[in-house]
């Protein structure tokens, strides 16, 4: 089975070696990782091209693209165009993966499904082993999805058939647009997924969806122009739980530390 795995560039030259490292070390072989370049001004595209040979004498293919872009999803929409393999996952440029068998667990445990996710943690430079946050999408159901929840998106690998049944990125959403490809594809058209207890993918906080107070405002707006755009029905109250139980979540991580 071939794997794509789509990461969008820009200016990444800090962060991407790792994401090459850890593509590069997955043991499941048959991989076509497609770089999209925003048009990188640092040593990004140096950086991956560096990594060619390494990958062709792994067996693994790897497509670097570089050109203008209208921001993240719209690269990502532009790899997945490109994609040619029969599952396909999206690694941000400066995230990695967890263990060297992520790709060879998804082959395994999207048999019989449309996509597998499964669970991530968030790390800080410089000291990439300690866990600040661990995301787990255990407790993820469909219908959690009228008050804003949703698998770990880094961790959500998809057969390429159901992008060309049901779409791809909503580029319109600026922040959110994981969260409406998801609400589109397992809330309304139902897809066939599977939850894998596994820790997917180590990401470094400062990203889109981990910075600060002004960005989740912008997730809550995206996220209730999701529901309208799909004719789901939520509110402010629904979607007000999961931030409750963020908060929560925060003050017992905080008295765990505490103690």
């Amino acid at each position: 089975m071939k794997i794509s795995i789509i990461t969008a560039t820009f200016n990444s030259g800090a962060t991407l070696r790792d994401t090459l490292e850890s593509v590069l070390s997955q043991t499941h072989s048959d991989v076509e990782h497609i770089i999209k370049d925003g048009g990188s001004s640092d040593n990004t595209l140096e950086i991956a091209g560096s990594f060619r040979q390494r990958y062709a004498d792994a067996g693994k293919s790897l497509v670097i693209v570089s050109g203008k872009d209208s921001g993240l999803y719209d690269a990502m929409n532009k790899g997945i165009a490109m994609a040619t393999g029969d599952v396909i996952g999206i690694l941000n440029s400066d995230d990695f993966y967890t263990s060297d068998d992520i790709l060879s667990t998804v082959e395994r445990e999207i048999e019989g499904f449309d996509a597998v996710y499964g669970d991530i943690h968030y790390v800080k430079d410089p000291d990439l082993d300690r866990c600040i946050r661990y995301y787990s999408s255990r407790a993820f159901r469909p219908w959690k999805m009228r008050m804003g929840y949703m698998p770990a998106h880094p961790s959500f690998y998809c057969r390429r058939r159901v992008y060309s049944l049901y779409g791809e990125f909503d580029t319109s959403f600026k922040v959110a647009a994981d969260f409406e490809q998801l609400l589109r594809l397992i809330f309304i058209n139902r897809i066939a997924i599977r939850y894998v207890s596994k820790d997917f993918v180590t990401m470094r906080v400062g990203g889109v969806s981990t910075s600060g107070l002004e960005s989740h405002k912008r997730i809550f707006a995206d996220h209730m122009r999701a529901y309208r755009k799909n004719n789901v029905h939520s509110c402010i109250f629904l979607e007000g739980i999961r931030y409750a139980d963020r908060i929560i979540e925060k003050i017992l991580r905080l008295l765990h530390v505490s103690t």
